[in-house]
């Protein structure tokens, strides 16, 4: 079965998820095909560079294999991978936040606030990944959750254990900063 793009059942996911159980490695293969993109896109939402993002998303699905006995069915699996995708995205960025807090300091020691205040008019026109960075970390999540992980506001709220009015607040806040900067 090859679901990319597409929607997968319940029953579907929820059968793999039992043929994974039994030692089904094309189970697995299967579920990888079909979320590889989505799982990619709720990871780098996260994590800050394509390559931290890339071995997250890797060991989500070592991981999905080892949670297979472990795995009941029925009660959301995009949700639920989504959930397990994040937290492990989440744990990733808390082992090396030392690390980049300190490449960070270092970056901006050697920048004089005249060059920060020269880049800035000079780079007027931003990009589109650029323009998500000026977001909140709290709406660049809903965007990338709504938009890249094609989540309904429930799921999201259910993902981020915050209420439905939260997650449409920041959301349509985000749209509209997003607007400012020339994007629909």
């Amino acid at each position: 079965m090859y679901w990319e793009g597409v929607r997968v059942e319940e029953k579907q996911f929820d059968a793999c998820m039992k043929r994974m159980k039994s030692g089904d490695k094309g189970a697995l293969h299967e579920i990888y095909e079909a979320y590889l993109g989505y799982i990619y896109a709720i990871v780098r939402q996260t994590v800050s560079n394509r390559e931290d993002a890339e071995d997250v998303t890797s060991e989500f699905f070592m991981k999905l294999w080892r949670l297979a006995d472990t795995y009941r069915g029925g009660n959301g699996h995009r949700a639920w991978m989504a959930a397990i995708a994040r937290n492990m995205a989440v744990d990733l960025m808390r082992k090396t936040k030392r690390e980049i807090l300190t490449e960070q300091f270092a970056d901006n020691m050697t920048e004089t606030a005249s060059e920060a205040c020269v880049e800035q008019e000079v780079l007027s026109d931003l990009s589109l990944r650029q323009a998500l960075d000026a977001l909140k970390p709290s709406e660049q999540q809903v965007v990338h959750l709504k938009i890249m992980g094609e989540l309904t506001f429930q799921e999201i709220a259910d993902i981020l254990k915050i209420p439905l009015g939260t997650v449409t607040w920041r959301y349509q806040n985000a749209i509209k900063k997003l607007r400012r900067y020339g994007y629909e």
